[in-house]
C-alpha cells in the first residue's frame, strides 16, 4: 500500500494511507544498510502486518522531489521560515543562513515576521525592505489580532509548505491560528534569556484541506552551511545575480577586490548592507573550516 509519512519518533514511522488511516511502522533493516533514513514527507510503500492494530513495515521509499537535513524532510513545495520581529529580535544571520540552505536546494522561501503587534510601521519598513530587496516575499503576522493569517493560508494552498523557525518566535502560535485542530503545544518566552524553550519535537504533516499539507518541523538555534565551497556561496545570495557578471575580475569573491560590482550596488543601497555583512561572515566561516 502507498502512504505518505506523516510523524517520525524514536524509530517508529506514521504512515497516512488515503481511506485506511495512519499506521504504525517501522523501516526494513535493508535501509539501514544502505544508510538511508526515512524521512517525514517521504511517499512510501508499506506491507501490512496487523490492519486491525494498524501497523505495518516500510519496504520501500519513492524517488524523493527534494531533501532537507534540517529541518529534515522530503517532498516540499516551499518553505515558510517564521521569526519574531520582537522579543526576541530577528537574528538575521540566522535567517540568512536558513535562505542560504533553501536556495542551495531550490526550494522557494516566504519570510514571515511574527508579533508585528509590537513594533512600529518604521520598523516593519525597515525589515521588509532588507528581504524585498533581495527578491524574497515577506508577510507580518499576529497571533494577538490575527494579521496575515489569511495571507498565509492563501500562500499554502495546494502546496506542502515546510513551517520553520528558531523557537520562541511564536510558531506553534501562529500553527495553532492556521489550523487550530493541531494543537501545537505553545511555549513561553524565558525572561532571563530571552529565548524560546523547544516546544516542537518532531516534525509532523497536518493536512489543512484536500492538497495541502503544512510541516511543522523543530525549532533551530544554529545552522551549519558547510556542505559547499566558498566560491558557490554568491549564487545563493539571489540578490548578487545581476551584478556578478559585471565585476571587475572572474571569479571575483566580492570580499577585497576592486571594481566589483556586487560592492558597488551596496554603495548604491540596491543590495542590503546586512545581507553583505552576513555573506562575508559565512565566506569566512566556510573558508576557515575547510582547512581543516
Amino acid at each position: 500500500m502507498q502512504g505518505k509519512i506523516i510523524k517520525g519518533i524514536a524509530g517508529f514511522y506514521y504512515v497516512h494511507i488515503a481511506h485506511s488511516g495512519i499506521y504504525e511502522c517501522k523501516a526494513k533493516g535493508i535501509f539501514r544498510n544502505k544508510n538511508i533514513k526515512p524521512l517525514v514527507g517521504d511517499n512510501v510503500e508499506i506491507e501490512i502486518l496487523d490492519d486491525e492494530k494498524k501497523l505495518g513495515n516500510i519496504v520501500n521509499i519513492n524517488n524523493r522531489e527534494n531533501e532537507l537535513i534540517r529541518p529534515a524532510v522530503s517532498n516540499i513545495s516551499q518553505a515558510l521560515v517564521v521569526f519574531a520581529i520582537a522579543d526576541p529580535m530577528p537574528n538575521l544571520n540566522l535567517l540568512d543562513r536558513f535562505l542560504v540552505m533553501m536556495e542551495k536546494n531550490d526550494i522557494e522561501t516566504i519570510i514571515c515576521f511574527n508579533k508585528v503587534d509590537l513594533v512600529s510601521e518604521e520598523e516593519i519598513i525597515k525589515v521588509r525592505n532588507i528581504y524585498v530587496k533581495a527578491g524574497y516575499h515577506v508577510m507580518f503576522t499576529s497571533t494577538k489580532n490575527g494579521v496575515g493569517i489569511d495571507e498565509i493560508l492563501r500562500l499554502m494552498q495546494g502546496k506542502t509548505t515546510a513551517f520553520a523557525g528558531p523557537s520562541g518566535v511564536g510558531k506553534s502560535s501562529l500553527l495553532n491560528a492556521i489550523l487550530p485542530e493541531a494543537n501545537s503545544e505553545t511555549g513561553e518566552i524565558s525572561e532571563k534569556i530571552k529565548r524560546g524553550k523547544h516546544t516542537t519535537r518532531h516534525t509532523e504533516i497536518f493536512n489543512v484541506s484536500d492538497d495541502t499539507y503544512i510541516m511543522d518541523t523543530p525549532g533551530f538555534s544554529s545552522l551549519y552551511v558547510n556542505d559547499f565551497e566558498k566560491e558557490d556561496l554568491q549564487y545563493y545570495f539571489r540578490e548578487f545575480e545581476k551584478y556578478i557578471d559585471n565585476c571587475r575580475f572572474i571569479g571575483c569573491a566580492h570580499v577585497n577586490e576592486p571594481d566589483c560590482a556586487v560592492k558597488n550596488a551596496i554603495l548604491d543601497e540596491k543590495i542590503s548592507k546586512s545581507r553583505y555583512e552576513n555573506y562575508l561572515l559565512l565566506y569566512e566561516e566556510i573558508k576557515n573550516k575547510k582547512k581543516y
